[in-house]
């Protein structure tokens, strides 16, 4: 059986999802080093039963989607997310991340100062940001799940049409082959 539409419908699909969830970042100013912009994409399978999409992107993008839950406070944004500092089987610690976020600090020309004035070093800013992290959380941005959601409710019925027109084909196909 030949599934073509139904597969041109699917890669509607998966397209719309990532230039939404792409133009999101952008939007949401989640986007400082286009690492996780370019790294979001799809990719459409046909296996026996069908067929399936599944998307990827970098790792970190399900913290900024979903968001994570703080050590001492929570941002209401994010109550239904898997995600916790609490929970070590999900993320790293503090230490992890210091490297990270201290070329982040560099990037936005972020620096502490103490009291004196003098500038401390991004490493300490790093440190300083993931401690803020880990206690307060990362907010939920649902950069992918909104649109992923609308798409979802925007697309069944040019799926289904998609999916009948390839049947009405391959039955097209049978009974030219009968005759």
């Amino acid at each position: 059986m030949n599934f073509k539409n139904l597969e041109t419908e699917i890669n509607k699909f998966g397209k719309y999802v990532v230039q939404q969830s792409r133009t999101n970042l952008t939007k949401g100013k989640h986007n400082a080093t286009k690492e996780l912009y370019k790294s979001i994409g799809f990719f459409v399978k046909k296996n026996s039963s069908g067929f399936s999409i599944t998307f990827d992107m970098e790792d970190y993008g399900m913290f900024q989607d979903q968001g994570v839950k703080g050590v001492k406070s929570n941002y209401i944004e994010n109550r239904r997310s898997p995600f916790s500092y609490k929970k070590t089987s999900n993320l790293k610690g503090v230490e992890y991340h210091t490297g990270a976020l201290a070329k982040f600090a560099k990037r936005m020309n972020m620096q502490p100062r103490d009291k004196k004035g003098k500038f401390g070093s991004y490493k300490t800013m790093g440190f300083i940001l993931a401690n803020s992290i880990k206690n307060k959380g990362i907010k939920a941005s649902m950069f992918f799940t909104k649109p992923f959601v609308k798409a979802f409710d925007r697309y069944p019925m040019e799926i289904t049409e998609a999916y009948i027109l390839d049947l009405i084909e391959d039955f097209k196909k049978m009974n030219n082959k009968k005759t």
